[in-house]
């Protein structure tokens, strides 16, 4: 194993969350740091909850992210792509069955016919005789000829892995936690394959990780009490034991494990949110790591550079989307005007606003909007005044316009607007028109400001005039102003 190669094996039952999705992003930086795979196994063993759906998402979400992986299912056609396939699970039955073949021969695993029924039973027993031990199968001595003429028979029996001669603690140098110890003793027989042939999790991990010759496995800490099974199954069939290392929990502001209750933590639902991938990667790998200079804001390419094992925090990280939300507005308002205004006009498309073409206008538009944007959605608040096709006067203008001195402001504000000289306005013009129809009108403070408001943007409250005047042209603001107007009682 002189080449270093992880593994991300994700199981296809639903989206891919951001719990799935730093794993991913830690495995990829791990591998390109030292030259070495990242690879894509899908683990679908679970043929009840895994859909061709859900790998199609997953993968759609790991193509967005940008970690792209050297061996795996091809990420257009799913076909496999590399020399120690194939890479879904259920299509690797022929490799668990040998494997478990060569345990039975060995006398390390044995054919059991305990029924549920027994099995409950069994429990209750050791349960009600005060014993801490694990339920002994009447099977474990059996012999796999005896085994084999049951079942041809028609009885069902799983395979189960020999624990109760295993008198020792195993030691897990883990990478990331340090020193783990398993007493052997923590668990019983357990099972390799059930009785209709399919693999278990446990046993599936270790014969993929042998035979993708699996050098590093870095997986989530709820992994942690699957490994003591795992060294077991390695040690049993004589394979070289990856490095393991376990990442720590992903927790939410209560420090409890993260999940769907406290808001999206689907990566799908942060790509249509309008977050940038590579604000999530960056973002992702502040949750447990840290750059040895301190840096919040990095691209890709320089956390490949710089990601190491002992930077990666054993402690639980908070999910804070206020954070990812911050990390997002520095990566976006360092791009291009053109690369953001391509980046919204989707949302803006999809939102159904009518927008100038001109890309002057869109270039401005995103000059003066971009220090208000932290995702890309936010461009659709922003952006909608502008629409002269969205503009309506909302109910909660009506205080304002049965003001006595409403009329008297619109009026003013609509003479001035007509006298300016240009068909366009900067923000001096309208600085310097709002201080006109002050003098006009005799009014300031909400008085003044309202009427404008509710003139411009259909509302008392909002966008800043400001920055929205600028972009809005001289007929587009008459015709709204006259329907505030029309609204006076």
């Amino acid at each position: 194993m002189s080449e270093i190669r992880v593994r991300f094996a994700p199981s296809p039952t639903g989206y891919l969350h951001v719990g799935g999705a730093r794993s991913a992003l830690f495995n990829y930086l791990y591998a390109k740091r030292n030259g070495g795979k990242f690879i894509l196994r899908i683990e679908d063993t679970d043929q009840e909850r895994s859909t061709e759906e859900s790998l199609k998402m997953m993968v759609a979400d790991l193509k967005w992210l940008g970690l792209n992986w050297d061996e795996g299912p091809h990420p257009e056609t799913l076909k496999d792509m590399g020399p120690y396939g194939p890479y879904k699970q259920s299509e690797r039955l022929k490799n668990y069955k040998e494997a478990a073949e060569k345990l039975l021969a060995d006398g390390k695993a044995y054919y059991c016919f305990m029924t549920d029924e027994e099995l409950d039973a069994a429990r209750e027993k050791v349960k009600a005789d005060g014993h801490q031990g694990h339920v002994e199968s009447p099977w474990e001595n059996g012999t796999v000829a005896d085994a084999l003429k049951k079942i041809s028979a028609g009885d069902k029996a799983v395979v189960r892995f020999k624990t109760r001669h295993l008198r020792k603690d195993y030691i897990l140098k883990d990478l990331i936690r340090g020193e783990v110890r398993f007493p052997s003793d923590m668990i019983g027989d357990f099972v390799l394959l059930r009785s209709d042939g399919m693999p278990v999790y446990n046993f599936c991990c270790v014969v993929d990780d042998y035979q993708m010759k699996i050098s590093h496995v870095l997986r989530a800490e709820e992994h942690l009490p699957n490994t003591l099974r795992q060294l077991m199954i390695f040690e049993a069939m004589g394979w070289k034991t990856p490095e393991f290392g376990h990442i720590s929990l992903i927790l939410d502001d209560d420090r409890q494990k993260l999940s769907k209750r406290k808001g999206a933590v689907a990566c799908d639902q942060f790509m249509k949110d309008g977050y940038l991938p590579e604000a999530m990667n960056n973002y992702l790998a502040l949750l447990g790591w840290s750059h040895p200079e301190q840096k919040e804001i990095m691209p890709m390419q320089e956390m490949v550079e710089q990601f190491s094992l002992d930077r990666v925090h054993s402690a639980g990280a908070v999910f804070d989307r206020v954070k990812l939300k911050w990390v997002n507005a520095q990566h976006l308002r360092s791009l291009p005007n053109a690369d953001i205004y391509n980046l919204i006009s989707p949302f803006l498309k999809q939102a159904g606003l009518n927008l100038p073409a001109d890309l002057n206008w869109q270039m401005q538009s995103v000059e003066i909007f971009k220090p208000y944007m932290e995702i890309l959605t936010d461009a659709v608040t922003l952006y909608t005044p502008l629409d002269d096709s969205k503009y309506e006067i909302f109910a909660e203008s009506d205080e304002a316009l049965a003001w006595p001195t409403s009329k008297a402001v619109l009026e003013a504000w609509k003479d001035c607007v007509a006298a300016h000289a240009g068909e366009t306005f900067n923000e001096a013009d309208f600085l310097r028109i709002q201080d006109e129809v002050k003098n006009k009108s005799g009014q300031k403070g909400k008085n003044l400001f309202f009427p404008i408001r509710i003139a411009l943007i259909g509302k008392p409250h909002g966008a800043e005039l400001k920055i929205l005047v600028p972009l809005m042209n001289k007929s587009s603001i008459l015709k709204r102003a006259e329907k505030a107007l029309a609204k006076v009682k």
